[in-house]
Formats: structure tokens, C-alpha cells, sequence
């Protein structure tokens, strides 16, 4: 990594964070007696946050701007935020987030520029980024930092230059919203709107690609530096998604060398952040997968790949115009969201299959004389349930993003150009084997009594090893590229669809099905008891798009075959096909060209989204007993990657259970 070694250790070792406290300041209920408007809490904490902050330069680092505010106080009083949530919908925590913003408009035009036309506090916003920044340009003079004065003179009230001074406005920027208060703030297209800098540096002679390579490590160092500040559902979850590659509006393709260098980067520096995504076609060539499986290697379970010949037009479908759809990018996971003028909250609810399943099964098994009328229990099961979601949502708010709404395409106070809600549908192998089952041994072989059936998975099977058995291992599954069950997955997931159809949502927008599962694969599974597919009561369903945990399968290309034959235009929400790898499959060239090649025919094929993991079974185990020893074990999650000994053990179990291919 070049000279990127000391900053490396420093972040890694967490030597920062000895700058870092917390602020113990009572603004809820100083703003609650001075019935401050919501906008104005938010710009009146950031003002004093910015004002708080110790402008922090690290030795040797390049692109600087760090947290040094560890905590931001509330702004509601308790009693206030549920006379809020007795008016309105309140998503996740209140606050905007999973939004694409147009950060390369602002670094073309310099804030001083965006101030013209932004509102009051808009302004006082940018005041205050430009005070703060001011404050780091006189830390750099301090120092001596001549490098970091020339860059902070210019940015950010003004345009950037060079490939330096963009990648410095951005990470002001991206720090900003952060500091705000928003979270899963994601990158974007990450080298669609910032190549022109890096190209005509390199072209000029100020950068060897060498040297360019350099300082992109050093920018996405920056990444990491405040992560754990940013907490999810666990740590790792922050949301910080990096867009590479895909076609533009005319159609062109947009990877490009800045493509390149963030691979190479993410490899080098083997952090869990930026994470990064790789959108994909039918026409890109093979070599590009090997390159990208390198960093696969690197065990940091990305890139994620998106296919666009799947995933643009299904959009379009959806409403999207194309120069919109094109221009797509993910969420914090994968969800797909528009950038610059996308208000879409991607995640808001979550479905669960094997409820459907399980509601029917003890409801309507009895009374169903075909397998037909079972299904169709099952299918008013899952409508009911979409039918219930659509009708909670109502009168959604958020709290108001005076910054963030500086750097959209929209008033994004009152919502975007697109204004979709996603729905996650969750466990559909648990759900597609459970029908299995009930369509070969209740239905067709009739070999299974019914009210036997419903008591032995009532009673978690205890009573009955032999069916458990045969339930688990002898039953068909999702995975084996076997049409009998494989076709039961693309009903469902069209069932889902068809339950949302026409649903207009209180915001104008439609409803996306989603194959997804994010933390659902634990939280569902824990809804109900065992399943029909021999499933025992307590143990997880799959993740996203996956098979079943104990789903003995012929291996990864029999999964693709099996989980690439639905309609994912149906169902664009997003939600990838979720694959583990052995670590010992890439310990030579013709391993990481192998797994290339695997995820080629996954898009050759329909597939529509992709995500691999490379795991290490005897290593975690050991990584549970000695976390110490591995501090910086990555593994992929759901949508994120983490740090295998940060997770809660339930997350780490879940990992380990996965079953670890070699092709």
C-alpha cells in the first residue's frame, strides 16, 4: 500500500480514536421548551457539532476530515417522538437514509455555488461545513501540510480541480450527511462521476496510475475511520456502498481504469469498507469477473454484482424513466435506488413465505382436497400479509435533512421524483421445500397423513426421526436444478408480486417485491415453529435468495441452475443469490478463473443480482474461542460485510452454518 502503511495501522489499531469524546448536551428538551421547529433542531445540533468538533490531521494521510464528536444527542424528548409516531409512520429510526445524492453536481460546482439556491437552513448548513473546513485548511497550516492547505483553500468552496481535490469534497460531504445525522449513506457511481478527474490528471502527468492507486487507498482508508460510529443492525451495517461499472444513458460502458483502481484498492487494503459493487451484462468479458473474483479472494465477501439487462428494464417496467433506470445504484445492501431525485424507502417491511406456508398448513391442509387449493391458501396467506403491510403505512415522515436536501435533485423534505417502497420477501426456500414436501408426500404419493403431518411438526418433530429424516434429506429441495420444486419458487415469488400489483402507497408510489431477506432470516424463522421441510423450530431460514441451511445440494452450479429460472422482473427490489466459498478453492489461478466463470454463467443465465463469501469454517470456530487472533476476519452477512468477532454469536452461527462450496 505504499506510503499508506502508517495510516493504515493507525486506523486499523484504532490509535484515532483516542481524539474522539462524547458531548453530554440536553438538546431535546432545551429544544422541546423552545418549540423548535424540526428543521430547525437539525441545523441548530449541526451547527454545534460542527463548532464541536477538533479538526484532527494524521500523519502522512492526504484526505482528512474524521469524527471526532463521537455521539449526536437526540433532538426529540420521548414524549415528543411518540406524539409523532401517534400521527405518522416512523421508518427505522426517523431519519433519511439509503439515499443516493448528487455528490458530484456539488464537487463540480463548489458550495458557495449550491448556497444560491439553497434555503435557510440549507445555508446555514453550508456555513457551517465551510467553517469547519476552514478550521482544518488552519490545522494543515499549523502542521506545515502545504499539500492539505492547497486542497482545502479550493474545496469546498469551490469546484475541484484535480482527482485530489474532488476525492477531498467528497469525503467532506459524505462526513457531513453523517454528521447530520443521516445514515447508510451510500457512494454511488462512484466511477461514472469522478473518472473525468482522474483521467485528466493522469493525462496531464500528475498521476501514474501507481501514484493514483496510492491516494485511492488513502481516500477509501477515510471510509473507515468513523465506521463504527455508524451502527446498524450490527456492526458493519453503515450502509457505505460503492457503485462500479454498468452502461450509461447512451448506453456506453462506464468501467473505466478509476473502475480498476478500486478493486485493486479494496484488495490492498482488505477493509470492510467502501463496499463494493460491480454492475454486469451479457457483454462484459470474462476477464473482468476473474479480476473481480481477485478481490472475492481477498475474503471480503464483495464485490456484489447487479445485472443490467435484468435489472433496467424491470425498472422501467416499474415506471422508472430510462435515464433513470440506467443510472440505478444500490442501497445500503442491494436494493436498487435512483440517484440525484430517488426517494424510494427500499426496505420498509418484510414478508415472510414460510408463515405463509405455515398459517395454510395448519388452517387449510385438512379442508385442501388438491394440492391446487392449497396453494391458493397459501397464495391469499401472502396477500393477506402485503394487503396488512400496505395498510400500516400510512402518513410516513421523516425527519427533516437540511443538508441532504442541499445535495438532491428534489425537495426531498416531502419525497423525490420516485417515491417506491420496497418489500423483502423472506425464507423462500424454507417455503419451496415445505411445498415440496406437501405436494409429493401429502398429494401425490399420498404417503403422509395429514393430521400426522401437522402434529409431528407441531411437535418439532420429536416423536418422528424417521420423517424428520426423510423430511431433511431425502425430500426434494431448492438448489439441485430439479423443475419440481424449482417451479414452486417462481409461483411464489409471483405470488408475492401479484399481491402487490396496483398497491399505490401513501406516497403516490408502488410497491417492489423484493428477494431479500436482511436480518429477517433470524427474526422470521423465530415467528414460527418447525416447517413441513423438516426445518426445526429456532433454526434460521436461508439468506436473501439462498437455499435452505441443511439442503444437501450437488453443488454451486446446481444452485445457480435451480435459483436463475424466476421472474426476477417481477420481484427488482433486489435481494442476490447468496454463495459460500472455501477459502482453500482460490489458492491458485484456476480457482479464482473457476468462480469467474460461475458468476458469468449466473448472468448469462437471468440471474439478477449475486453475492459470494469466502469462508474458512475451522477458522471461525476458532476466531469464536480466540477473538483476539482474528480482529480482522471479514465475512458477508447479509447485504454488508463485517468483522467476523464484532458480530453477535447468533449472526456468527448463521455464517458458519452456510454451506461452503468448491466448484
Amino acid at each position: 500500500m505504499l506510503n499508506t502503511t502508517k495510516l493504515y495501522r493507525t486506523i486499523v489499531n484504532k490509535e484515532h480514536h483516542k481524539y474522539r469524546h462524547k458531548v453530554e448536551w440536553d438538546l431535546a428538551n432545551e429544544y422541546a421548551k423552545k418549540w423548535l421547529s424540526p428543521a430547525e433542531r437539525m441545523a441548530d445540533r449541526f451547527e454545534r457539532v460542527c463548532r464541536e468538533e477538533t479538526p484532527v490531521i494524521l500523519p502522512c494521510e492526504k484526505i482528512v476530515f474524521m469524527r471526532t464528536v463521537a455521539n449526536l444527542p437526540e433532538i426529540f424528548t420521548e414524549s415528543e417522538w411518540k406524539e409523532i409516531k401517534s400521527r405518522h409512520y416512523i421508518h427505522e429510526l426517523g431519519y433519511m437514509s439509503n439515499l443516493s445524492p448528487n455528490y458530484y453536481d456539488t464537487i463540480a460546482a463548489g458550495l458557495l455555488k449550491k448556497r444560491e439556491s439553497a434555503d435557510e437552513y440549507g445555508k446555514r448548513a453550508i456555513d457551517n461545513i465551510i467553517s469547519l473546513s476552514d478550521r482544518y485548511l488552519a490545522e494543515a497550516k499549523k502542521q506545515g501540510r502545504d499539500d492539505i492547505v492547497e486542497v482545502l483553500t479550493q474545496v469546498p468552496r469551490y469546484p475541484a480541480r484535480n482527482f485530489r481535490e474532488a476525492l477531498q469534497f467528497f469525503r467532506i460531504l459524505h462526513y457531513a450527511l453523517w454528521l447530520e445525522g443521516n445514515y447508510h449513506n451510500t457512494v454511488g457511481r462512484f466511477d461514472k462521476y469522478m473518472y473525468k478527474y482522474l483521467k485528466a490528471d493522469i493525462e496531464s502527468g500528475i498521476y501514474t496510475e501507481e501514484t493514483a492507486l496510492e491516494l485511492l487507498e488513502d481516500f477509501f482508508l477515510s471510509f473507515n475511520k468513523d465506521s463504527d460510529i455508524y451502527v446498524g443492525v450490527q456492526q458493519g451495517d453503515n450502509g457505505q456502498s460503492m457503485m462500479l461499472g454498468g452502461m450509461d444513458e447512451e448506453g456506453n460502458e462506464v468501467f473505466n481504469l478509476l473502475s480498476e483502481l478500486c478493486l485493486k484498492a479494496s484488495c490492498n487494503n482488505k477493509l470492510i469498507d467502501p463496499k463494493i459493487n460491480l454492475r454486469v451484462c451479457k457483454n462484459t468479458p470474462a476477464d473482468r469477473y476473474t479480476e473481480a473474483t481477485k478481490l472475492t479472494k481477498a475474503g471480503l465477501g464483495f464485490p456484489q454484482y447487479s445485472n443490467d439487462d435484468i435489472v433496467i428494464p424491470a425498472l422501467e417496467s416499474l415506471g422508472y424513466e430510462h435515464n433513470d433506470a440506467v443510472n440505478y445504484t444500490v442501497a445500503a445492501c442491494w436494493e436498487f435506488i435512483i440517484p440525484n431525485v430517488g426517494a424510494d424507502v427500499a426496505n420498509i417491511a418484510a414478508m415472510s413465505y414460510p408463515k405463509a406456508v405455515d398459517t395454510a398448513f395448519h388452517n387449510n391442509l385438512i379442508s385442501s382436497e388438491t394440492y391446487e387449493d392449497f396453494f391458493e391458501a397459501v397464495k391469499n396467506e401472502i396477500a393477506k400479509e402485503t394487503k396488512k403491510i400496505h395498510e400500516n403505512i400510512k402518513d410516513l415522515w421523516f425527519v427533516p435533512s437540511p443538508f441532504m436536501n442541499v445535495l438532491m435533485d428534489c425537495d426531498i423534505y416531502n419525497g423525490g421524483k420516485y417515491n417506491n417502497f420496497g418489500i423483502h420477501g423472506t425464507g423462500i426456500a424454507t417455503a419451496a421445500d415445505s411445498l415440496a414436501a406437501i405436494k409429493k408426500y401429502v398429494y401425490e404419493e399420498k404417503s403422509i397423513d395429514k393430521a400426522d403431518y401437522i402434529k409431528a411438526v407441531d411437535e418439532n418433530f420429536e416423536n418422528s426421526p424417521e420423517l424428520l429424516h426423510k423430511l431433511r434429506y431425502e425430500s426434494p429441495k431448492l438448489g439441485n436444478n430439479d423443475d419440481f420444486v424449482d417451479s414452486i419458487a417462481t409461483r411464489l415469488l409471483d405470488a408475492f408480486a401479484d399481491s402487490l400489483e396496483g398497491k399505490i402507497n401513501c406516497r403516490g408510489g408502488v410497491y417492489r417485491a423484493g428477494t431479500g431477506s436482511a436480518m429477517y432470516y433470524l427474526w422470521h424463522a423465530n415467528e414460527i415453529g418447525a416447517s413441513p421441510d423438516g426445518r426445526r423450530d429456532k433454526e434460521p431460514f436461508g439468506t436473501n435468495f439462498s437455499i435452505s441451511l441443511f439442503a444437501e445440494v450437488n453443488g454451486p452450479v446446481s444452485v445457480i441452475a435451480s435459483m436463475t429460472k424466476q421472474h426476477f422482473s417481477r420481484a427488482i427490489n433486489g435481494g442476490p443469490l447468496t454463495l459460500e466459498f472455501h477459502q482453500s478453492l482460490f489458492a491458485d489461478d484456476d480457482g479464482i478463473v473457476k468462480v469467474g466463470a460461475l458468476v458469468k454463467s449466473f448472468i448469462d443465465r437471468g440471474g439478477h443480482q449475486l453475492q459470494l463469501n469466502t469462508v474458512n469454517l475451522e477458522q471461525m470456530k476458532d476466531a469464536q474461542i480466540h477473538p483476539e487472533n482474528h480482529k480482522q476476519l471479514v465475512v458477508r452477512i447479509w447485504g454488508w460485510s463485517a468483522y467476523f468477532v464484532e458480530l453477535d454469536k447468533e449472526y456468527q452461527d448463521h455464517v458458519m452454518a452456510r454451506q461452503a462450496y468448491r466448484v
